[in-house]
């Protein structure tokens, strides 16, 4: 039986994993989905690690699932403990001490997601339900209320501190729709930072809320 840990984004709210897990638990898995504190301005990168680590001990066959901002938590993880796999979804991919904060002016991405408004027709300015919640079902959308938190700027300005991704399977998967990290914008960068070829499966950045078949189905193949 293989663990799929699953680290959500900025704000850090594991119910963005809601209709994943059962998904996963149907086909004989374990799915941990990992709640993160990120409105705590006493916690970051390090405790985010360290919360991973605590919620899959002792487990042996782990796959690391980070989304969106989870990109930063995931290496920390696998350098703390050995996994199976790690599985980056629309997600920030560090380079060794880069900083979240960092990342943004890197990589690039302010002016990817502004070409890709302006090809796609949609508002250059970064609103809730054009860029995250455009393909998710307003009902599914209304359950996260209260669940959703803000992300404090620690985590955004701690190095992200480790020696090299590990030596194990890394998949780069990005929602197909994903207006906030553009496709072209994932596929240049998973290919210059980790040497992989980006996979596609339907949805935008929240993919696990609005595709959750066709991703859990993903993260099921990953192990196959």
């Amino acid at each position: 039986m293989t663990t799929y840990a699953l680290v959500p984004g900025a704000g850090g709210a594991a119910w963005v994993w809601h209709r994943v897990v059962p998904l996963l638990e149907q086909a004989g898995h374990e799915a941990v989905a990992v709640d993160l504190p990120g409105d705590d301005p006493d916690e970051g990168l390090p405790e985010y690690a360290a919360r991973v680590v605590a919620a899959v001990d002792g487990r042996d066959d782990v796959v690391l699932v980070g989304q969106s901002m989870g990109g930063f938590t995931v290496p920390l993880v696998a350098a703390r403990r050995p996994v199976a796999a790690v599985v980056l979804l629309n997600a920030m991919v560090p380079l060794p001490g880069e900083t979240a904060g960092e990342w943004w002016d890197a990589v690039g991405s302010e002016a990817a997601r502004v070409t890709a408004a302006r090809a796609g027709g949609y508002p250059e300015e970064v609103d809730l339900d054009v860029y995250f919640l455009h393909d998710v079902d307003p009902e599914v959308a209304a359950s996260g209320e209260g669940h959703q938190r803000p992300e404090v700027d620690r985590a955004f300005e701690t190095p992200c501190d480790f020696e090299r991704w590990p030596d194990v399977p890394i998949h780069a998967v990005a929602g197909e729709g994903d207006r906030f990290f553009p496709v072209d914008l994932q596929r240049r960068v998973a290919r210059e930072r980790l040497g992989v070829d980006l996979d596609l499966v339907p949805g935008g950045h929240l993919a696990a809320l609005s595709h959750p078949r066709e991703l859990a189905a993903y993260l099921l193949g990953v192990v196959r």
